[in-house]
């Protein structure tokens, strides 16, 4: 099987300066954890995760290090709202992985896991394209082996 065999080519997607109140709003309402970010040429210049809003909350090691005992978790959730001001561009990863459509599937699912990326945008000539995520992959894959059982 190759990418362009299970890709969803409906991808949601953020810009730069999409503040993330609004991109979480997206990732919610449809049931996802993650979308690439797209310059105004559909050129993917990030990827954000709800992983990386609800990193924003942390503290950062020299922090803990610094304080006395344990963290104020309740303080940390309260910074929900710090991070909910912010744009796409302050938290996603700049650094991106990505697939083209004729890449073997089974080459894309080990980027993803040595990366350890639950998702991973799939582009041709520099432009998005599609995305796959690991459950795309195990799904289609257990569709498959029924065809031969």
């Amino acid at each position: 099987m190759k990418v362009k065999d299970i890709m969803n080519t409906s991808v949601k997607t953020a810009k730069p300066n999409t503040p993330v109140r609004d991109l979480v709003e997206v990732m919610c309402f449809n049931k996802i954890s993650g979308m690439p970010v797209v310059d105004d040429n559909n050129n993917v210049v990030g990827v954000i995760s709800e992983k990386d809003v609800l990193r924003k909350m942390f503290p950062d090691i020299s922090e803990v290090a610094r304080e006395e005992g344990v963290p104020d978790f309740e303080k940390m959730e309260k910074g929900y709202s710090d991070a909910l001001g912010l744009q796409a561009s302050d938290l996603m990863s700049k650094l991106v992985a990505s697939a083209s459509p004729e890449m073997p599937l089974m080459k894309a699912v080990s980027i993803m896991c040595v990366q350890k990326i639950r998702r991973i945008p799939v582009v041709e000539a520099g432009k998005l394209v599609g995305i796959i995520s690991l459950g795309d992959v195990h799904k289609a894959i257990f569709a498959n082996s029924l065809k031969g059982a």
